[in-house]
């Protein structure tokens, strides 16, 4: 779920200047999953860019501050979720924990690296969401160490029908400071993609694998 429109269009508009998100239509981009995507987004770069780091910083505290209670922890996805992760529980002056996307097979063997208490009330914060598999991963560790998530926040989503769906089904709230209808609106306002790239981009949304079908 979109937080804010108006501050969704100017993460979005970060996002493009600093090229982190990548667009292109004609030659598409395979993810880890192996579907084809006219969209790449790689928000770790936001991180080399200290306005767009703090507006991220001030907006993740935002949302955290507006739609959640006082969390007693701040939990970062790993990877692209630590820094930022970290970020916020300096702002919250909070502890703060990452999740590995498995459990260590060498030494003390954790998944959860940090501090947490049973009881303790977590917010996560991840970069990316696609499908989501990876970050409701680490909100179930942190529900198997008996802790209270409140819900995630994120830079960015592309709004998958099937990351809709597995959030809901394992009931966990989502927030994001952006996401691909609002990236995809300011592309087109700036020009940095064309009438026609825009009208393909609408439709890898609407049905990712027939669109694929095509390449």
């Amino acid at each position: 779920m979109k937080y804010n429109e108006e501050s969704a269009q100017k993460v979005a508009d970060f996002l493009l200047q600093i090229k982190a998100v990548k667009l292109n239509a004609e030659n598409p981009f395979t993810w880890a999953s192996g579907l084809k995507s006219p969209i790449y987004c790689d928000n770790r770069i936001t991180l080399s860019y200290p306005k767009v780091r703090d507006f991220i910083k001030e907006e993740f505290a935002k949302v955290i501050k507006n739609a959640f209670e006082t969390p007693d922890v701040i939990a970062g996805v790993a990877t692209g979720g630590i820094a930022q992760g970290a970020l916020v529980a300096q702002e919250f002056d909070k502890p703060f924990v990452y999740i590995r996307p498995s459990q260590k097979s060498h030494g003390l063997e954790n998944k959860i690296e940090g501090v947490v208490e049973p009881g303790q009330q977590v917010v996560v914060i991840e970069d990316l969401v696609s499908t989501g598999k990876s970050s409701l991963n680490a909100v179930d560790a942190l529900k198997k160490a008996d802790c209270k998530v409140l819900g995630m926040v994120a830079i960015f989503s592309y709004n998958l029908d099937k990351a809709l769906e597995n959030f809901k089904k394992a009931g966990v709230k989502l927030f994001t400071l952006s996401d691909y209808e609002s990236l995809i609106r300011k592309a087109l306002e700036i020009k940095y993609i064309s009438d026609e790239d825009h009208n393909s981009l609408v439709e890898w949304r609407k049905n990712p694998q027939k669109w694929a079908e095509k390449f």
